[in-house]
């Protein structure tokens, strides 16, 4: 046996069922001995970054590691993007690539990069391999540090000489993963006293709780407690439940940030308090006292000053304190919360709200909905409704224009008895747009492609409208931009179209409606934004509500508030 043999024969063993990846020289004994394992699924993808973003889909929507590989130098930098996404929104990730030999190493030879050295800072851990005789040890230990603790990425680079070695030693079992450490009783208690005397109550839950959705659910249940998800955590708790507050943050909801805002104890769980959803720092939920459950003990008090830490997964700590739920009355509180909540707007007029609006109104809980990043992403953030966890697949953390389309083929096969629906940018998609070939390749059927073509790189476009004094600078894409449904067409995947409120509906149902994978474009106006928001530098309770008149002293009033954020 080969050491490229022992690879997919450790990786078999792992139970490793799908590999995103594409070839090249460094890597090609591995590409060889994959026709050795029909047991292993291998996507050929049209560029590396593609297949990096689809092993995250498939991860993301499964809570399984998703695996990627790519060949030496370009091949391998071209995953560098992915890496810091999976890094970022804590996604288990194996990321294999193949080197130069061993002695070749440090010569600048051809298709050579320093990979590790790269990628130190975006990974939980990496390795070259130097050895054919650990090259399946090592795997399993990638494989292990992965998937444990708070997820992430981790690299093994393999240089050609040991693919092509030989291998004698044994295939080695899957590495039990480390046991999630339990709160301890003395946090538990202190968390338990200050809920218990709360009296304006809110939970804050994000994505490392995505697994615990259901202990999250009925903690909030037992003890009465309010619940905001952030833009990673949606569908910790079911939308549907009237203690859901909506999204917190820079577009988060107006009774999610004003909660926040005046709450007197705050239970934030599986969350790392990132800048999109504080807000300015010193004005963060200035009246609460803070409990702060996360696995990573780097986290806590990081960002904001946390009164009761509690280290621990989210389903053990949940589980903790659910046992000493006492529920909370709190009237006022009660009364505050449903009229803010009545203070949401409904998209009404044509636009890039209300075609998202349509889309996401369509789909069955069931049902996958990945974004790219932009002012789409967050519509379809504001306004889908999820029932249960791991339904929304999105680049939070590193924020990855052309994230969105591989994301969906990666999760669309992970799950193929479900639709797999994408809403991207006319920008965003343009980046990954290679990736319609994967789709025709290997025959996936169930991944919809819904393109909001407003003609503009349409978030920083509204940032320049607000804070640059409309200079709009290099975000007009319409001059440029391809025929949507002609390109989807010469890929051999069928494409429809809407440029107004009266042709949406024909439309959806024609693209929904489909046997195969599908692209919507919808063509709207380019000059709505997206609300509520909260300037930079601005804390949550100075959020605009509803989107302003446009008018040159919006710009200065906003340059004036953010200068004096930045003073205190």
């Amino acid at each position: 046996m080969t050491g490229a043999k022992a690879l997919w024969a450790t990786l078999a063993n792992h139970g490793i069922t799908t590999v995103f990846g594409y070839p090249g020289g460094a890597i090609m004994p591995v590409y060889d001995a994959l026709t050795f394992y029909p047991e292993v699924r291998h996507v050929l993808t049209r560029h590396e970054q593609g297949a990096a973003h689809a092993a995250e889909g498939w991860a993301k929507a499964t809570g399984q590691l998703g695996v990627c590989m790519a060949t030496s130098g370009p091949g391998a930098t071209n995953l560098v993007t992915g890496l810091a996404d999976a890094m970022l929104d804590s996604v288990p990730l194996l990321a294999i690539t193949g080197n130069v030999a061993r002695h070749l190493m440090g010569t600048d030879a051809f298709q050579e990069a320093d990979i590790t050295g790269i990628t130190l800072p975006i990974t939980k851990h990496n390795y070259v391999v130097r050895d054919v005789d650990e090259l399946p040890q090592i795997i399993a230990e990638a494989i292990a540090i992965a998937r444990s603790g708070r997820p992430g990425p981790v690299l093994v680079d393999i240089p050609k000489d040991v693919q092509l070695a030989a291998f004698h030693g044994e295939i080695p079992a899957p590495l039990p993963r480390a046991e999630a450490p339990r709160p301890s009783a003395e946090s538990v208690a202190r968390a338990v006293e200050l809920l218990r005397g709360s009296v304006r109550p809110v939970m804050m839950v994000g994505g490392g709780a995505q697994d615990a959705a259901p202990e999250i659910t009925a903690l909030a249940r037992a003890w009465n407690i309010p619940v905001t998800t952030t833009l990673m955590g949606l569908g910790g708790i079911p939308s549907s439940d009237p203690l859901w507050l909506g999204m917190p943050g820079m577009h988060g909801s107006v009774a999610a940030n004003r909660a926040i805002s005046e709450a007197d104890v705050l239970l934030g769980v599986g969350l790392r308090f990132d800048d999109r959803v504080t807000g300015r720092v010193n004005g963060f939920a200035p009246n609460a006292a803070i409990i702060h459950v996360e696995l990573d003990a780097a986290e806590i008090g990081k960002i904001i000053r946390t009164h009761v830490p509690v280290r621990s997964d989210a389903k053990h700590a949940a589980q903790a304190l659910l046992e000493e739920a006492t529920p909370l009355s709190h009237p006022e509180w009660d009364a505050k919360i449903a009229e803010w909540k009545t203070r949401t707007e409904t998209p009404e007029h044509w636009g890039a709200g209300y075609a998202v609006k349509a889309v996401v109104d369509r789909l069955a809980p069931e049902d996958i909905l990945s974004s790219d990043v932009g002012q789409h992403q967050m519509l379809a953030a504001q306004l889908a409704r999820f029932e249960r966890p791991r339904r929304w697949i999105n680049s939070g953390g590193l924020g990855t224009m052309g994230f969105g389309f591989p994301a969906a083929i990666g999760a669309g096969m992970a799950e193929p008895g479900v639709r797999s629906v994408v809403i991207a940018g006319d920008g965003g998609f343009q980046m990954t747009a290679q990736e319609l070939a994967t789709l025709k390749m290997h025959d996936v059927r169930n991944v919809k492609i819904c393109i909001i073509n407003n003609s503009f790189l349409g978030m920083v476009r509204q940032w320049q409208e607000l804070f640059h004094e409309k200079r709009y600078s290099e975000v007009w894409l319409g001059d440029s931009n391809p025929d949507f449904v002609k390109l989807s067409e010469a890929y051999g995947v069928p494409a429809y179209r809407a440029t107004s409120a009266e042709e949406l509906p024909g439309a959806i149902d024609a693209w929904l409606n489909d046997p195969k994978s599908a692209l919507l474009e919808v063509v709207v106006p380019s000059e709505h934004g997206v609300f509520p928001m909260v300037p930079a530098g601005a804390a949550l309770h100075e959020m605009i509500e509803t989107e302003p008149r446009r008018t040159p002293d919006l710009a200065g009033a906003m340059d004036r508030a953010a200068e004096e954020a930045k003073n205190a």
